[in-house]
């Protein structure tokens, strides 16, 4: 690749958010495909090469047993999450890889807090866990249809920072990814749903209902992602109408982080003294 790389790029925290930063997501181009001009070949060729380290990575984290890495995926409707599971880790080794999902709360995790969930979800040593969706509904959905009263998720943003920051010191490597399109994009997916008999399955007359939400959500997500992007546990703003550049964006972040951890594999302490009959 050329000097201009997307690696390099992400060296320079293109799409990080930094403690501090302002957001404003209508100006941030969710069509960007900045480092590859749109040469969408170009970048599927380099999303092989990514995905084949981390499917190395993995199984070394898992074989090293030290390390805990979680990765949480927050998007609005079709924004691409379960497309960023399915295809950036493809091919990884299942064993020690899991996904969370966090749907509408059961009685049971109302009963417990909206921190609950994850709280008993997290990683242990050697494993990759993926939250589709997250504790962060709490802040978005909650916030939007006035679920609870606003002195309720304004003190969640502390208790999030807190519950991560506890991970943290517990070794736990947090990626945050928020999936970014916009209002267009959206609507050209919920329509391709409706065409394709396969996919109408995924469609809800709900989704409608949240569409006219968007700017609502928009300023959510803006409080959201200043607030709770840390040192130790920062969100990154993917753009995400073009799927073969979420995809490589988010590849590359996992694997340069998965190579900071300088893992190695186990090693006997004197394999040469071992005989097999």
């Amino acid at each position: 690749m050329s000097s201009n790389s997307l690696p390099e790029m992400l060296h320079e925290g293109r799409y990080r958010v930094n403690p501090g930063d302002s957001i404003s997501l209508a100006h941030l181009d969710p069509s960007d495909t900045s480092g590859f001009d749109g040469k969408e070949d170009d970048a599927k060729s380099e999303s092989k090469k990514i995905n084949e380290k981390l499917d190395s990575l993995q199984e070394m984290l898992y074989a090293e047993h030290k390390h805990k890495i979680l990765i949480i995926l927050q998007a609005m409707d079709t924004g691409g999450k379960d497309g960023v599971i399915r295809r950036v880790f493809e091919g990884v080794n299942p064993s020690g890889v899991r996904v969370v999902h966090f749907r509408e709360p059961t009685p049971e995790e109302l009963d417990h807090g909206f921190l609950w969930k994850a709280g008993t979800n997290t990683p242990g040593k050697g494993e990759l866990v993926i939250y589709n969706r997250s504790y962060y509904e709490s802040v978005l959905i909650e916030r939007v249809h006035k679920l609870v009263q606003e002195k309720v998720w304004q003190r969640r943003y502390d208790e999030i920072n807190e519950f991560e920051k506890v991970l943290c010191e517990e070794e736990t490597t947090i990626l945050k990814f928020y999936l970014h399109i916009d209002s267009n994009e959206q609507k050209k997916r919920l329509q391709s749903r409706l065409d394709d008999p396969t996919k109408e399955w995924k469609f809800s007359e709900n989704d409608l209902a949240e569409r006219k939400l968007w700017q609502e959500y928009m300023k959510a997500y803006e409080d959201c992602l200043v607030k709770t992007s840390t040192d130790r546990a920062p969100w990154h703003i993917v753009p995400s109408n073009h799927k073969w550049f979420r995809d490589l964006v988010v590849a590359s972040i996992i694997v340069k982080k998965m190579e900071e951890l300088d893992m190695n594999y186990p090693k006997l302490k004197n394999p040469k003294s071992i005989e097999i009959a």
